[in-house]
């Protein structure tokens, strides 16, 4: 996620929209840091999670509504891809749909510690996975919001790729995890040499 968003997502989001992408992109990266630290305090999407803290309905639901928000981004980010070239969107949709399903289970277990049934945990993953649909249908619908979608969502990927999943790849003993993260980069690295210009 983070090789797309800084080899590929920033320099479309600079060639379609110069003048506001910078700022956008901090928008994006700075939602989700509120996001994560008011309306979902102490979630950190795949970071520090406190198990105490989920025994109560209204913490899951909060969880829900963030990974919510989160995943609408990735949405976002993906039909953008699509609206400037077949490469980017297929490039985007794979490196988020690597981390979709860990983030259906995670939502899942939230929602049963919370006190949710079974039911409610499916229906939480499968919320998550049409708010990332919606995503790609706004975008689709209306391919002029690539201007502002593009750089808000590679505000949103860089800080969910650096700030959430980089520190729990770090935390992880032995080298093992650090040699997938750069194994990764460099898959994508050769990806982006094979694909076009």
């Amino acid at each position: 996620m983070l090789s797309a968003a800084l080899l590929e997502m920033l320099p479309e989001a600079f060639a379609v929209n110069t003048h506001w992408a910078a700022l956008l992109v901090l928008a994006g990266y700075s939602g989700v840091h509120l996001l994560e630290h008011t309306l979902v305090p102490h979630f950190h999407f795949g970071e520090e999670t406190h198990h105490h803290e989920f025994i109560s309905k209204k913490s899951s639901y909060s969880v829900l509504l963030g990974l919510a928000t989160h995943t609408f981004f990735d949405g976002i980010a993906i039909g953008s891809g699509f609206v400037i070239s077949t490469w980017l969107g297929w490039v985007l949709f794979v490196a988020i749909f690597l981390h979709k399903i860990p983030e259906g289970f995670t939502v899942a277990s939230v929602m049963l510690a919370g006190g949710q049934g079974r039911h409610a945990a499916l229906n939480s993953a499968l919320f998550l996975g049409a708010m990332t649909v919606l995503g790609v249908l706004a975008i689709n619908l209306e391919p002029g919001w690539v201007k502002a979608g593009l750089p808000l969502s590679a505000g949103v990927t860089i800080y969910v790729a650096a700030t959430d999943l980089v520190p729990e790849v770090n935390r992880e003993p032995g080298v093992r995890m650090a040699l997938v993260f750069f194994g990764g980069v460099v898959l994508f690295f050769l990806l982006r040499l094979l694909g076009p210009g």
